[in-house]
């Protein structure tokens, strides 16, 4: 077969097909097309001079996959077109159209006939094979599935190159991240005989040796010390090391040395020179990956020059850096830092402010003449970078709707190592805010969320009503605290803003359907229904169902508790949070009831009070109500609640010697009480709260009946007489705060906390000649929710520790006397936990922590000592799922509990909690 081409268009096609024939590697992989048969004689007049023809037929050749009419298009080649032949550049636009489709290992155009200036071509065209199959052999089939992901490599994709080395690509990044930097990938091709023009590719991987951080080399910083720098390189840390022959090699030295005074200087009575002094030789890294990341070592080195920024170093600046094998096959990092001079702050004056003065100005910044430079703090402290801390000059402005407000720092002059500034301010006027805007509620009313902003049409705009109302919504519960969005649009024209809030609903009503073994109680089952978005006033109309009208904020549950004859108890309560609407007045309304009969479990009964009984019927009642109202006060400020609440609870003893008080076991007890709660809250949100604290202060009191009848010393009545009308009065106070302990880390604001909570409470009676009543008091160890509250106690766990009867620590609490089921009369708790969010996504919020934990229980005032505590340490994990609310454990041991030849094992204890966090 002759190809008729002139010489020149002959050797772009043998030039472009050789290419791709040396870029597969493997020739016997790719079919040769076959050439036209019998094709027809050509005049010799044809290789002569160049002439003009029209195109009559164009086929196409070789392809298996590809369509021809597309293939047709993209050549740029149609019947009816004029070509010239030979030396026309029209055949040398379609090799290269096709060329550069990237889909071909051979493109070639024949001319089959020539007949009364017609032509006839024909397109030859050898594909690239295509991947029939593919596997990854050295590696988990966890790892080969996350870098077949991460490649995007797919059965059917054509085999080129580039897909070959961006498999590679992801291979190496892969294991660098997890600190295989030396990871090596090998590709084998092989024949599919199964399918046309298709090859299977087995990529060997060798990940190698973990590569980790042997030594970080500092030279040139001669006024901050190795170990604060290497702390400033959050994800670029030095192995652990132990060694009586430390590694000298570095590739840059000194040219000044640094003087070793560590013993003239009595350098081992500071523990930071000493550890540094160990740290050639001993070397201990608990939570240390020491994995090298290249994204994060050029991190670390902004972070170095940032440092030095920040103690005065201005002109700080990192000038090389390398990395090299140690000799033991690890990365060293040598890095050579230039300090520069130590500068300091100079005159700083103000120009442009009319709302503060120069004096306000220059106080709230709080940088003062002499100081050391630091331009990262500055910027903080004028507000470059806004804060929902405040405190800042920018802070201050808008808090007063200066939304258009501007500050600049300048440096108006050096002189030596002191820096002058000029601080240029443009107020600009106070905006006004136009309209709010929300979106995003799609089950919640929209007037739900309305009610809750501070920022509100016609007033001037404030960043602290913005951050306000942020927190606001987020407690709410309805919504994804992570992104409620606020975005003010300023209108420059007519100096007004308008404010857009966005919103993410989240589930929230609450399903609780369990089963547990009480003890002695034996099996108890539970279900109950929370529903935390409420809609009473469309309770009549059946289409706003679903399963129950839901969006306007309301609290409705229903809770109902059994183990058959033994146990059962029945809760029910409402809240509206907006009583009248206009208002932050939260009403409340509650009715329980509750029945236990102690003799379906009389072994246990008999046992506790090491008697026998022939009684085979009794019961222990309880009914009760509660009515409350809230209001928000204005004055300290408007985080603080006043809360009234009448209660009424109904006793009814038969038979029931529970509480071991002598010729208490049958009878009618009443209690009413008037309540009243100062509460303070200013928590950032309610599931995971990072900033803020919640305070609680009560006194709770039943009419003085004994001050009625003064003269009458009712200890002398029966026990029934003196508790059928209980008279007491009650204290508590409870204390939470939470401190964030680092910035939030990443997108998703992870970040450690601090939880700080101190407890109190006190119930006494009004005078001596009244017996105060079990009920009431506080019953304290535990994990609140054994003895399911049937008793009106104020249950207070206490992680590490059964329930106790007794206020003496070396006392076994399972040992307590009968008589301490009365209860205690004054307590205190202190709990100290440090927490970290593992996931703040509304579908599962889980953190973990870890506690420490102190409290006791007195029968009286006269035996309370703040300082005889009962102590306990763990860890411990929450879940928080919308349909089930709280599910959690901890592991405690109680340090109290630890017996003379004992172990921890023996004073530990496992704590599971449902539905609520105990008190």
């Amino acid at each position: 077969m002759k190809k008729l081409f002139p010489k020149g268009l002959l050797a772009i096609a043998l030039c472009c097909s050789a290419g791709i024939r040396v870029s597969a590697q493997q020739k016997d992989t790719v079919p040769p097309v076959q050439p036209p048969a019998n094709p027809p004689a050509v005049s010799p007049l044809s290789m002569g001079a160049p002439q003009q023809y029209e195109i009559a037929d164009i086929t196409v050749a070789g392809t298996q996959y590809l369509d021809k009419s597309l293939l047709l298009s993209l050549s740029g080649l149609s019947v009816g077109d004029k070509v010239v032949y030979p030396g026309g550049d029209q055949f040398t636009k379609a090799i290269q159209s096709l060329w550069s489709q990237r889909l071909f290992a051979d493109v070639t155009i024949y001319v089959t006939k020539i007949e009364d200036g017609k032509i006839w071509l024909e397109i030859g065209l050898i594909e690239m094979p295509r991947i029939s199959s593919f596997s990854f052999k050295g590696i988990k089939k966890s790892e080969a599935d996350d870098i077949t992901t991460k490649s995007g490599l797919r059965k059917g994709t054509v085999v080129t190159p580039s897909i070959k080395q961006n498999v590679i690509g992801v291979v190496h990044k892969y294991y660098a991240d997890k600190g295989f930097g030396n990871a090596t990938v090998k590709i084998e091709e092989r024949k599919d005989t199964g399918q046309v023009n298709s090859m299977g590719l087995v990529f060997f991987v060798n990940k190698g040796q973990k590569v980790r951080i042997e030594d970080i080399n500092f030279v040139g910083n001669y006024n901050i010390a190795d170990s604060r720098l290497k702390k400033k390189m959050k994800g670029t840390k030095e192995r652990t090391r132990i060694t009586l022959y430390p590694n000298t090699q570095r590739v840059y030295v000194d040219s000044l040395s640094k003087p070793d005074d560590f013993w003239q200087t009595y350098g081992y009575l500071q523990p930071t020179r000493a550890l540094e002094k160990l740290d050639p030789y001993f070397r201990f890294k608990l939570f240390s990956s020491a994995k090298f990341n290249e994204g994060k070592y050029i991190e670390d080195k902004g972070k170095i020059v940032s440092y030095y920024n920040s103690k005065g170093y201005r002109d700080a600046l990192i000038l090389k850096d390398t990395t090299y094998k140690s000799p033991s096959q690890n990365l060293n990092i040598d890095l050579a830092i230039s300090e520069g001079k130590k500068y300091y702050f100079g005159d700083i004056t103000w120009k442009g402010n009319t709302r503060y003065s120069d004096s306000i100005l220059t106080r709230i910044l709080g940088i003062k003449k002499g100081d050391v430079y630091n331009l990262e703090l500055l910027e903080k402290r004028l507000g470059k970078q806004m804060s929902q801390e405040g405190g800042d000059i920018t802070g201050y402005y808008m808090d007063y709707g200066y939304l258009f407000f501007q500050i600049d720092p300048v440096e108006i002059g050096i002189r030596g190592d002191t820096i002058d500034y000029e601080i240029r301010l443009r107020e600009g006027p106070q905006a006004t805010i136009k309209e709010v805007r929300i979106a995003g509620n799609e089950k919640t009313n929209e007037h739900v969320i309305r009610r809750e902003l501070r920022t509100i049409p016609g007033e001037k705009f404030s960043r602290a009503d913005l951050i306000r109302s942020n927190r606001e919504i987020a407690n709410l519960g309805f919504f994804n605290p992570e992104k409620i969005g606020m975005n003010p649009v300023p209108n420059v024209a007519d100096g007004t803003v308008d404010i857009d809030y966005t919103v993410e609903e989240k589930a929230n009503d609450q399903l609780e359907l369990s089963a547990g073994w009480g003890g002695y109680i034996g099996l108890t089952g539970t279900l109950g229904v929370t529903f935390n978005n409420f809609s009473l006033r469309n309770i009549f109309r059946k289409e706003t169902w679903d399963p129950l009208p839901s969006g306007d904020g309301q609290k409705l549950s229903v809770r109902v508790s059994s183990n058959g004859k033994a146990y059962r108890s029945y809760n029910f309560s409402f809240t509206e949070p907006w009583l009248g609407g206009k208002k932050r007045n939260q009403f409340s309304v509650s009715f329980y009831s509750s029945y236990q009969n102690p003799y379906a479990y009389s072994n246990y009964y008999q046992n506790v009070y090491n008697q026998n009984t022939t009684t085979t019927d009794g019961h222990f009642k309880v009914l009760g109500a509660s009515v409350s109202l809230g209001k928000q006060l204005k004055w300290p400020d408007d985080f603080f609640t006043l809360i009234y609440s009448v209660n009424y609870q109904q006793y009814k003893l038969k038979n029931y010697n529970y509480f071991g008080i002598a010729g208490f076991d049958n009878g009618t007890s009443n209690n009413l009480n008037l309540k009243f709660t100062l509460a303070r809250s200013s928590v950032d949100q309610q599931i995971f709260p990072r900033s803020g604290s919640n305070f609680m202060l009560s006194a709770q009191y039943t009419p003085p009946y004994s001050l009625f009848n003064p003269q009458k010393d009712y200890t002398k009545e029966p026990i029934t007489t003196q508790f059928n009308f209980i008279e007491y009065q009650k204290y508590r106070f409870n204390a939470e705060w939470y401190v964030p302990l680092s910035r939030p880390m990443g997108s998703d604001n992870k970040t450690f906390v601090l939880k700080v909570a101190a407890k109190f409470g006190y119930i006494t009676s009004y005078n001596n000649r009244t017996t105060l009543s079990p009920f009431g008091r506080f019953e304290l160890g535990g994990d609140g929710l054994s003895n399911f509250a049937i008793y009106d106690r104020d249950i207070i766990s206490q992680r590490g520790y059964p329930v106790y009867y007794t206020s003496n620590p070396s006392v076994n609490p399972e040992n307590g006397q009968p008589q301490g089921y009365q209860g205690f009369t004054v307590f205190n708790k202190y709990v100290m936990e440090l927490r970290y969010p593992f996931s703040l996504n509304p579908s599962s919020t889980i953190f973990g922590l870890a506690f420490l934990e102190a409290a006791n229980g007195y029968r009286d005032m006269k035996e309370y000592n703040p300082f005889q505590l009962r102590r306990s340490a763990g860890i411990g994990m929450r879940f928080y799922l919308p349909m089930f609310g709280l599910l959690g454990f901890d592991y405690g041991i109680g340090f109290d509990r630890i017996q003379p030849g004992g172990g921890l094992k023996d004073a530990a204890k496992f704590t599971f909690m449902l539905g609520f966090e105990p008190e």
